[in-house]
């Protein structure tokens, strides 16, 4: 998997599990999802860094180096919504 795909997937499961705490698929899947960044891509220190009215900030280490990557609010959420709008799965 790509290192940008992963990172994206990564931000928005971890967006759910932090509004979802008791959903263990949420939990699961982030896990998944960071054990990729750490085993394939070198990441460490991974974590959402701050939110702010547009842009969700997050911060990791990779190559030695400390990074800052930032998504648009909307598009970090949007898993969250969808979930959040679907009956199934409340």
């Amino acid at each position: 998997m790509r290192f940008e795909d992963a990172l994206f997937n990564w931000l928005q499961i971890r967006v759910v599990e932090n509004e979802r705490q008791t959903d263990q698929a949420a939990a699961d899947t982030r896990a998944f999802f960071e054990q990729i960044l750490v085993e394939d891509h070198g990441v460490a220190n991974l974590h959402i860094e701050r939110i702010d009215d547009t842009m969700i900030y997050v911060r990791y280490e990779r190559e030695g180096h400390s990074k800052l990557q930032m998504y648009p609010r909307e598009s970090g959420e949007q898993l969250l919504r969808d979930i959040n709008s679907n009956p199934k799965y409340n």
